[in-house]
């Protein structure tokens, strides 16, 4: 029961966008359904935290590919969201599924004693809202895979500043949940590895992982070229935040950001 109460809050905040979404007016006109499509490719480095509470980093790709049509602007998507597509799209409310990834923890990595974490993959659904052309909000919750077997939801906001697609800036605040499976695979410690790591044991309940910000851009440089980036900083609190697998081989200050090259196509790029 206790997963389904961690998760909980972002179940409840996905049908409270529903809701919403009953009631919400139409985005301004948009372009004609057999208006010709434009494509944007991003893609270039990111450097993540190597695994939840770690203090080493990986590069990983930062990838995006957007599709609009005519001369209607690309849909705005922050720079940290999981990979996914929108089933609803249209108006101010969307969902569809999400899809993330979860880096190995190895053993050797927190002092040799404690247990491997492998690689995960989370698949899960997203919901998100547009109070206004500048307020977003979005939540996703996803199922781990393997690795971990967890459930981890993100809440976030973000303030969008744009002049069509020639520039973009946006920032927000985010709160990440996880669930007491996820939470004990990477910050707890079972009686048996205290033992072994001579640090002491920690039972890792859900609720509250992290809470942070991200800040990204966007740069048109010409018709075809652009360039974006972002930052995000999450500070591990509650029970990740007081493990002592992360005091002792990590850090609570979780860093990430990332740099993209964009290519636009597509007829009547100029």
């Amino acid at each position: 029961m206790q997963t389904i109460r961690t998760i909980r809050p972002a179940l409840i905040a996905v049908a409270a966008l529903s809701v919403l979404a009953g009631t919400a007016p139409a985005r301004a006109q948009e372009a004609a359904p057999d208006a010709p499509r434009r494509t944007r490719i991003a893609l270039g480095p990111q450097v993540v935290p190597s695994y939840p509470g770690s203090d080493s980093y990986n590069i990983r790709p930062f990838v995006d590919v957007s599709r609009t049509r005519g001369d209607t602007p690309f849909a705005f998507e922050a720079p940290d969201e999981s990979t996914g597509f929108a089933i609803r799209n249209g108006g101010r409310f969307q969902f569809g599924p999400a899809f993330g990834f979860e880096g190995r923890r190895r053993s050797r990595d927190v002092g040799g004693e404690l247990p491997t974490v492998g690689t995960t993959f989370e698949i899960g659904g997203f919901a998100q809202y547009a109070l206004t052309d500048a307020f977003r909000v979005r939540v996703e919750a996803r199922q781990g895979l393997g690795g971990h077997k967890g459930q981890v939801g993100v809440v976030g906001v973000d303030y969008v500043l744009r002049d069509a697609d020639r520039w973009l800036f946006s920032i927000g605040p985010r709160l990440t949940l996880s669930s007491a499976r996820y939470n004990r695979a990477y910050f707890g410690v079972s009686p048996a590895d205290a033992v072994r790591s001579g640090l002491p044991a920690f039972k890792a309940d859900g609720g509250v992982q992290a809470a942070g910000a991200t800040a990204g851009a966007l740069r048109q440089l010409s018709p075809h070229w652009g360039i974006a980036g972002y930052a995000k900083y999450d500070r591990l609190v509650a029970d990740p935040g007081r493990s002592p697998v992360v005091r002792a081989f990590g850090s609570r200050d979780q860093l990430s950001g990332g740099v993209a090259l964009s290519y636009t196509f597509g007829p009547g790029v100029r």
